[in-house]
């Protein structure tokens, strides 16, 4: 989340999720008081005042309707709260009651005994029928639901108006579109990047691949087998390469980029064009470019497609420890309303999980329309697998691109080799 106040806080629970140590596992208590002190850990963002104060006033509503009962919260830096959440699984007698973390941790946590199976809570809560597929798929392990998904974050296609007006070019339609117009532009303004990509920036390249047909990895109930060196997945690999040059984004340059850095690029005026989220546009708000750019979903290979995007964001979890389970899914349920989403997307700009408060915070703020576009339209999520953190850490996909764009390998071989990476840490927690 930051570039907007959310980049730094999504970049990281990403980015972090293998860094902890490993657990012992963790024993569910027979206890469910009804009273007492609930611990809650959520994170803390740059500028916290306003998450806080939709907190407070969800922790008011809960304290009244629960006579006897109080909440702490601690707010945690991102940065080490996977070994934090780790060592609490670890030692239940300092372990909160309920927490926030990130979407693609639900594996891992699952497999480590931290969190609470949620299953029939989440079925009886009414609002939960409106939660979006790919949120409700991030709390899901085999089946099981695990906690509730807080907020989303999708990535679209921002483009320089005024480059694009001055050059006579249409917006592309098609991914190829998108490709030649990015070096066409370069051809014009040499001083511009067409389209910032980074070697380093994943979720960038991701709907490259998606939307050529191809998969990180195939299968379910935790059995993954690696799909990257896949006939469809290499065309993917082979088009989001091919970005990088002296035609488009010199690879000298572009090959370590992050995807932080493409969008400071571009809201530094240095680029045309740039895969950013919903959470990039305070970012490029406070930018060169305001009020010379805009947003559109990221087309895939059809005229009107849109390419499958990785939805990111966070959820809520109860821990299996927790002394107080009645009241921690209740609260849980209470963070993550409709009504708390609303606000915290009024304050914090996050993307509600609920469709229809989606659409009805895009109604209102014209920004938010591509991006809700892009979710409706199709959204991909990371293996359900405890290996991803494994996968991600060890910084394989992007290996494998700056493998391509360097000229070590061939995409062929450098994808095969991702591919065999991928399987031994699939393997290692089979």
């Amino acid at each position: 989340m930051k570039l907007s106040v959310r980049m730094v806080a999504v970049a990281a629970v990403l980015a972090t999720a293998a860094c902890a140590p490993q657990t012992s596992g963790n024993s569910s208590s027979d206890k469910d008081e009804k009273t007492g002190t609930l611990r809650v850990w959520l994170f803390q963002e740059v500028n916290n005042k306003p998450k806080e104060e939709v907190v407070d006033s969800v922790l008011a509503e809960f304290e009244t309707a629960h006579e006897g009962t109080d909440v702490t919260v601690e707010y945690i830096p991102v940065e080490t709260r996977a070994q934090r959440i780790k060592a609490a699984f670890n030692d239940p007698k300092s372990a909160p009651d309920l927490v926030e973390y990130g979407n693609t941790d639900t594996a891992g946590y699952v497999k480590d005994g931290g969190l609470a199976d949620v299953t029939e809570e989440f079925a009886a809560w009414d609002e939960a029928k409106d939660t979006d597929p790919t949120a409700r798929q991030s709390v899901t392990v085999g089946g099981k639901i695990y906690g509730v998904p807080y907020f989303v974050g999708v990535r679209a296609l921002y483009y320089r108006t005024d480059v694009f007006e001055e050059l006579g070019l249409d917006v592309p339609k098609t991914q190829a579109e998108l490709i030649s117009t990015a070096k066409e532009i370069r051809a014009a303004k040499p001083e511009l990047y067409g389209i910032a990509v980074g070697g380093a920036y994943t979720y960038g390249a991701m709907p490259f691949i998606w939307a050529h047909g191809g998969e990180l990895a195939t299968g379910t109930g935790g059995s993954y087998a690696a799909a990257i060196d896949s006939a469809a997945a290499r065309k993917g690999i082979e088009a989001y390469t091919s970005l990088f040059g002296d035609d488009n984004c010199p690879a000298a340059k572009c090959a370590a980029m992050t995807g932080n850095d493409t969008i400071t690029a571009f809201a530094a005026g240095k680029a045309a064009m740039a895969i950013g989220g919903d959470f990039s546009h305070a970012a490029v708000e406070a930018g060169k470019v305001k009020g010379a750019y805009a947003v559109v979903p990221l087309p895939g290979l059809k005229p009107g497609s849109i390419a499958p995007a990785f939805a990111g964001g966070n959820n809520l979890g109860v821990l299996r420890s927790t002394t107080h389970r009645t009241l921690a899914v209740d609260l849980m349920k209470r963070l993550a309303s409709k009504k708390a989403q609303a606000e915290l997307f009024e304050t914090m700009g996050f993307l509600p999980t609920f469709s229809d408060v989606r659409q009805q915070v895009a109604a209102k703020e014209a920004f938010v329309k591509p991006f809700v576009a892009t979710l409706a339209a199709d959204t991909k999520f990371v293996p359900a697998s405890p290996a991803w953190a494994q996968i991600d850490a060890g910084q394989v996909l992007p290996t494998m691109f700056q493998e391509v764009v360097s000229g070590k390998k061939d995409v062929a071989t450098a994808s095969a080799d991702a591919a065999k990476k991928m399987n031994d840490a699939f393997g290692s927690v089979g």
